[in-house]
Formats: C-alpha cells, structure tokens, sequence
C-alpha cells in the first residue's frame, strides 16, 4: 500500500503542473512572440506600390471581368448584308452598318469585303458606346425565299471576332417555315 500511496503522491504533481500551464500570468513572455508575425501584414511596406497604370502583381484571386453584352443582328442575302447591334432585349439599336454603305456598285453590295467592312464599321461604334461581348444571331431570307445566308454572314462573323469584341453564341435565325404561303410565281412559274 504504501507503493501505491507514493506513486499517486509523484503522479499527482505531473498533473498540477500541466493545469498551471495554460494561466497567461505564470508565462507572460510567450504571447508576445505570437503578436509580432500579426504585426507583420504583407502590405505594410507603402514604398512598393504599383504605380498608377503600371499591373498590379498577381494575388490569386481571379477577377472575373464584366463585359457589357449586346447583340449582333446579321441579316444576309445574295444582294446584302445588313449588321445591326443592339442591347440584350433588342429594344434598343446601339450600332448598325450595311454592304450598301460601303461599295459604289449595287452588285457588290452582297460581297464578303462589304460585309467585313460594314461589321468593322458598326464594332467601332458599339466599343465607342462600351459594348465588350457580342452573341451573334446570323438570318437568311428564309420564307419561301433561299434558306441559306448570303456570302457576307462569314465574313462578318470573322471582322466582328477580329475587331476585339468577345463573341458568345453564334446562332442561326432564319425563318423556316412548318407549311408555308404560297411562293410567287403563279401556277406555270416564273416566265423570263
């Protein structure tokens, strides 16, 4: 019994020593040491900054860019192609060029260069007003007319990529009919 007795008496003081541990007042000189890395932030030094218009260094975090969005109304056919941009709900029209603005002659009107210089010319107005992104909606006659767009409706998509706007969707909007009116022309066609 007396064993027993001396081991609880050394093993009693291991355990009031770990208690007192913990109390701040006993060991005042070891908080000190975990202020100053507190102390330390990493923009503490006002010599190192950037200067205005110089890129900030990265940080990690990405920051997502907003881009205003717009839309591109391209109407094509085999006689011209018509750029119109608007705001998202198409209400209200924010820029606009056509192949007739651009070439003299009417049989050029429908020509890819026409195209692409009709969409530089309405992307240049569209960034003065701070369209960023386009979504592209690209429409052939359609109808009873050809289903396919005009030769300028690549052309513009390329010039529109080219002049620095971001491009979203790309869609076609041509008009198909499920049964249609009837076309012109009459019963025997059309007679040349």
């Amino acid at each position: 019994m007396a064993e027993e007795e001396k081991k609880e008496k050394h093993a009693a003081p291991k355990e009031d020593t770990k208690a007192h541990e913990p109390k701040h007042s006993e060991k005042p000189a070891e908080a000190k040491p975990a202020e100053k890395p507190a102390e330390k932030p990493v923009e503490a030094k006002p010599e190192e900054k950037p200067a205005e218009g110089a890129a900030a260094p990265p940080t990690g975090e990405i920051k997502k860019r907003k881009d205003r969005w717009g839309v591109a109304h391209v109407y094509s056919s085999k006689n011209n192609t018509l750029i119109t941009i608007t705001d998202l709900s198409g209400a209200e029209t924010l820029a606009k060029g056509t192949g007739g603005m651009i070439v003299k002659a009417d049989r050029e009107e429908g020509s890819p260069y026409a195209a692409m210089q009709a969409a530089f010319k309405a992307a240049d107005r569209a960034k003065e007003l701070g369209i960023t992104a386009l979504h592209i909606r690209i429409r052939a006659p359609g109808g009873h007319g050809t289903k396919t767009p005009g030769s300028g409706a690549q052309a513009v998509v390329r010039a529109l990529a080219r002049s620095g706007l971001r491009i979203g969707k790309i869609e076609d909007v041509t008009p198909t009919p499920t049964d249609t009116t009837k076309r012109p022309g009459g019963r025997r066609g059309r007679r040349v």
